[in-house]
Parts: structure tokens; sequence; C-alpha cells
């Protein structure tokens, strides 16, 4: 599990929140060398285009959520 999965899962196992739509791994951009390398690392050959994920920055975007400063 990863750390934006963790958040959405949590909103939506437990208060049946959906922060955000997810997203089929292949919609993103895969096209950056660090990002290529990571992505093999994981998933060798074999990506898992077809596997649905949420994005940090969905998570980010996400109307249900506010910025709170903490002093």
């Amino acid at each position: 599990m990863y750390c934006s999965e963790l958040i959405w899962k949590m909103y939506h196992e437990a208060l049946g929140i959906e922060l955000c739509r997810l997203q089929q791994l292949q919609v993103f951009d895969f096209s950056n060398a660090v990002v290529k390398k990571k992505m093999f690392e994981r998933y060798g050959n074999n990506l898992p285009l077809k596997e649905w994920v949420v994005s940090p920055q969905a998570i980010f975007e996400s109307n249900l959520l506010e910025s709170v400063d903490i002093p």
C-alpha cells in the first residue's frame, strides 16, 4: 500500500467518503527516467496499466479536504 492509497482507503472504508476518483495507472506519464526506474523496480516489465490507483495530487486537489495551520 502506498501513502495516497492509505489516506483514500481510510476515508472510504471508515466514513464512506470518496475523496477523489480513482484513475487507471495508464493515464499517468512515465516518461521521466526516475519514474521509469521506480516502476521497473516495482513491477518489472509487467506494468499493471489497468490497475486503479489514487495519486497524491488527486488527494491534494480534493474539494472535501482543507488545509489547517497548526500554531
